[in-house]
């Protein structure tokens, strides 16, 4: 199954946010080239939240072209076979921390928004931090910092805010 297909799949089976979804699919039937960069129109892209439940925190990037403390993520590589891997390979790329696994049940949030190069239609994951994980900058980070979930609403956008309550609110489930 080829990355668009799988793209496909995630998002008829996600059931939140009914209409970004539909807009998502939309997008996906009428570019062929929609999971990928080079589509101007926007791409779909795939990013995840790191987060250490057992210390109630959240990993941020401070991103070097947006200057914005955001999750970690980014665009689909044709090396990625899935919306999950890629956005668990963004996620240990960006962060350096190993043995991340993705919180079960599929994306947790979808959020469409604007950045230098396209409208990215971003898939949202969760990602868990192993017990004692190190992070370690990438080249596409100025910094990396832990936040106390109480802290992230000071450092980072309404869209990550939306991201960690509903992350932690899939925890608590």
């Amino acid at each position: 199954m080829s990355l668009f297909d799988d793209a496909v799949l995630v998002l008829k089976d996600y059931e939140d946010q009914a209409d970004l979804r539909q807009a998502y699919l939309e997008h996906l039937e009428t570019h062929a080239d929609g999971m990928w960069k080079a589509c101007g129109d926007g791409h779909i892209t795939a990013s995840a939240l790191v987060i250490d439940p057992s210390r109630g925190r959240v990993l941020l990037t401070l991103h070097k072209k947006l200057r914005m403390w955001l999750q970690m993520g980014g665009h689909c590589e044709p090396t990625d076979e899935t919306l999950a891997a890629a956005a668990l390979r963004e996620g240990t790329e960006e962060s350096g921390v190993a043995g991340l696994t993705l919180l079960p049940g599929g994306p947790v949030r979808l959020d469409r928004h604007r950045t230098p190069c396209a409208w990215h239609l971003d898939v949202q994951y969760a990602a868990l931090a192993p017990a004692g994980a190190v992070e370690s900058i990438s080249d596409e980070s100025l910094d990396l910092r832990w936040y106390a979930y109480g802290e992230v609403a000071d450092v980072a956008d309404e869209s990550v805010v939306r991201l960690m309550e509903a992350t932690r609110a899939r925890l608590a489930a």
